[in-house]
């Protein structure tokens, strides 16, 4: 176990590290000229107003893939103006045809796969956060929030959404896009004449990804390491609407046949306001928020001992949730906004269960002080549930951040879980549980070192020794290669309740390098050789896993890609486990199991209208074997929707009985038109003998305005014998004040 003092020392190499590469960063960022629109700009697909005129445009966009070195074969204009209100965008995108790619008219798309532009705008010019508008030659809109200086896809965050207005037209050899961006969407500080600004686009046609800053191929396109500059002929100034308040009206109709209980209808009120107390700080309150509209999880066969990790959907924890939710590292996190609203309770047979636990209400403040200071108060209050004797309880959560050199920054997090009612009726429940923990981060100003330390401790009142945990995670990125070292010790009376833990009293180490080469012609764009290890160690025993996996990679031209992998594995199990979860005998416990494996991953082109991926594995398990397929077929009715199956099948032979377990997840996804949506989701699951049903319909009738229509069902999977179903409707309404 290292110390606290070896941590510290740590830190203060990589701080080290950070400054001898501070300045390894952009040396002459492009730059392009935000002139003030003297005349209307009409936001109708065609860049023949005058006010464009008073724009210098970005443009000679460089290519990304299938190489780095050239300009793009397919160029890309961005024209940008504003006035008191808004900040005008247009781009004027060349192209080979008119054959695009457009996955569905739904909001939100992701990038890959299908044509579009998307812009990144940083008006703090950390390039640490940024925000994301998009538009594909539909007129389909995207926006999202880029966090941790976009170092991994995870920092990618499409949930966020706001008001503005975009359309997009068709011409003979381009297309065209242009987007009004309200002022009061963004988060700024006033009196600031330059912005960060990049912008990247995919052409299916060509088959390239471009970007306006040069950015290496073995960085991600969405790095905000590499960002050119917007100068604007005055500074922008917060324009009205710095209030804006979104109620709710829920009503629906529940019943529960295991129970055999009656059926249950309700109609319940709430809402949420939002409001901009400065350019860059917001507030957000919500009293009874009601999150029956957000979709379900996608389940997965769960083979291991751990809990499984679902990310966050719900719209009000999403703005700015870095601030909150990214300290720690690698599923050590000791705060996850999916742990307030639900709630680990003992059932009737005195087993552990998690039930819903309502919020009564909440409020956030987070957002920028400067451009060197973030700061973040979170403030929710759960209800009392009298059927477990849970308290009601109030999670309070600060965080503050400071830049530090170009791209780093450090920051302090302070989570409280409080009981606000009698928690003597049952001792399973305690009366507090807090988390204090100090992060650095390091990103350097061309994103070739990133990584992280942190040491975080935990009180609670069955106070434990060794009540702590601590990390840290170093990675050199350079074109033809990438090394990585991690490692993590959780102590094992570290007890965050509110955050994600998968496992306690450990020490992990996770080495990690791969080579890549370039051919420059034929069919493999990039391939190499890579090697990871994981090992644990428990204190007082010794070691006791350990995983050592060799692959090899190749990213094709037509956009598909491949990896092969060997594995060997080590795990000793202190208890029994029954790896299935079914009725199967379980492995005996005090014994360690070493086995290996064959995998194979592949992905195919994305442009294609059937598209699929798949992943192989064949070999040992524990002291047996196993056959996997995990893969989804995905038929694109375009531009109306797509089709997808998804399927995750295990046989597992083991000495202690065998069994097949399936997971099939079929998905219809219609598109009727860009404010219409029609959602089914099936998923059947013979793990946990599940079948369940759910289908939402969703009508945007204004602006971030909706009505909702939820149905959900679900079934015992071996008989199709109803467990329980219901159906909700939610009408949400977005008003500026």
């Amino acid at each position: 176990m290292l110390s606290s003092r070896v941590l510290g020392l740590l830190i203060f190499l990589s701080t080290s590290t950070t400054l001898a590469i501070a300045n390894n960063g952009d040396k002459s960022p492009p730059r392009m000229f935000v002139g003030r629109a003297d005349s209307p700009v009409v936001i109708d697909g065609f860049l023949d107003e005058e006010a464009w005129g008073k724009s210098q445009p970005a443009k000679d966009f460089w290519s990304v893939f299938p190489t780095d070195t050239m300009q793009s074969p397919v160029q890309t204009e961005i024209y940008m103006v504003f006035d008191d209100q808004y900040l005008y965008i247009g781009a004027k995108c060349y192209s080979q045809g008119q054959d695009y790619v457009i996955t569905s008219l739904r909001r939100d798309y992701r990038a890959g796969g299908n044509d579009n532009i998307t812009f990144l705008l940083d008006p703090f010019s950390d390039r640490t956060n940024a925000f994301v508008f998009g538009m594909n030659p539909y007129g389909v809109r995207r926006e999202a929030l880029i966090a941790n200086g976009g170092q991994n896809r995870e920092d990618f965050d499409e949930s966020w959404d706001n008001k503005w207005r975009g359309t997009s037209k068709i011409h003979d050899g381009y297309w065209v896009c242009e987007l009004a961006i309200p002022f009061s969407t963004l988060r700024f500080k006033e009196n600031v004449r330059e912005w960060k600004f990049n912008s990247y686009r995919m052409d299916t046609q060509s088959n390239t990804r471009s970007s306006w800053h040069h950015i290496p191929q073995n960085q991600i396109i969405m790095s905000l390491a590499y960002m050119g500059v917007m100068e604007w002929e005055e500074a922008p100034k917060k324009s009205g609407g710095s209030v804006a308040v979104i109620p709710y009206v829920s009503g629906g109709h529940s019943k529960n046949y295991e129970e055999r209980t009656p059926g249950n209808s309700d109609i319940s009120f709430g809402g949420d306001a939002k409001i901009g107390l400065t350019p860059s700080l917001n507030l957000d309150l919500t009293v009874n928020p009601d999150f029956s509209q957000v979709e379900v999880d996608q389940q997965v066969l769960n083979l291991e001992r751990f809990e499984v990790f679902f990310p966050e959907r719900r719209q009000f924890f999403l703005e700015n949730a870095d601030l909150f939710g990214s300290f720690g590292d690698e599923r050590i996190n000791p705060f996850f906004s999916r742990r307030i609203g639900s709630a680990k309770v003992l059932d009737e047979e005195g087993d552990e269960t998690g039930i819903q636990n309502s919020i009564l209400y909440g409020a956030r403040l987070s957002g920028k002080l400067d451009k060197n200071w973030r700061t973040g108060l979170l403030n929710m209050q759960t209800a009392r549930d009298e059927e477990y004797d849970l308290p009601s309880y109030n999670y309070t959560v600060a965080a503050v951040q400071r830049k530090v050199f170009s791209r780093s920054n450090v920051g302090l997090i302070f989570v409280n879980k409080q009981a606000l009612s009698d928690t003597e009726q049952n001792d399973y429940f305690q009366n507090y549980n807090r988390v204090v923990g100090l992060d650095y981060n390091l990103a350097s100003s061309d994103n070739q070192w990133v990584g992280k330390a942190f040491l975080h401790r935990s009180f609670s009142e069955t106070q434990q020794d060794k009540a702590f945990a601590h990390g840290f995670r170093m990675e050199h990125r350079k074109r033809p290669y990438s090394v990585k070292w991690v490692h993590q010790y959780v102590g094992e009376g570290y007890d965050a309740q509110v955050g994600f833990i998968r496992r306690h009293n450990y020490f992990r180490i996770m080495p990690e390098a791969q080579l890549y080469f370039y051919p420059g012609k034929g069919f493999i764009n990039s391939h190499g050789p890579g090697v990871e290890i994981e090992t644990l160690w428990t204190p007082g025993f010794g070691r006791s896993d350990h995983s050592l996996g060799l692959f090899w990679d190749a990213d094709l031209r037509n956009t598909s890609s491949i990896r092969f992998t060997l594995k060997n594995e080590y795990i000793y199990l202190f208890d029994e486990f029954d790896p299935s979860r079914t009725d199967l005998a379980p492995l005996p416990g005090g014994a360690g199991y070493n086995y290996s494996s064959v995998n194979l991953n592949y992905r195919s082109d994305r442009r294609r209208k059937l598209a699929w991926d798949g992943e192989f594995t064949i070999g040992e398990f524990f002291n047996g074997n196993r056959y996997q397929v995990e893969g989804s077929l995905t038929y694109r009715y375009q531009p109306y929707g797509f089709i997808t199956v998804d399927v995750s099948y295990s046989r597992l032979n083991l000495p202690t009985g065998k069994t097949d377990l399936l997971l099939v997840g079929p998905r219809i996804d219609l598109t009727f038109s860009k404010n219409v949506f029609l959602t089914t989701f099936l998923q059947y699951n013979s793990q946990v003998d599940n079948f369940n049903v759910n289908t939402r319909f969703q009508w945007r009738f204004a602006p971030v305005s909706d009505f909702f229509l939820v149905y959900t069902d679900n079934y015992i999977a071996n008989n199709f014998t109803i467990k329980n179903r219901a159906l909700v409707a939610k009408l949400t309404y977005w008003l500026n004040l």
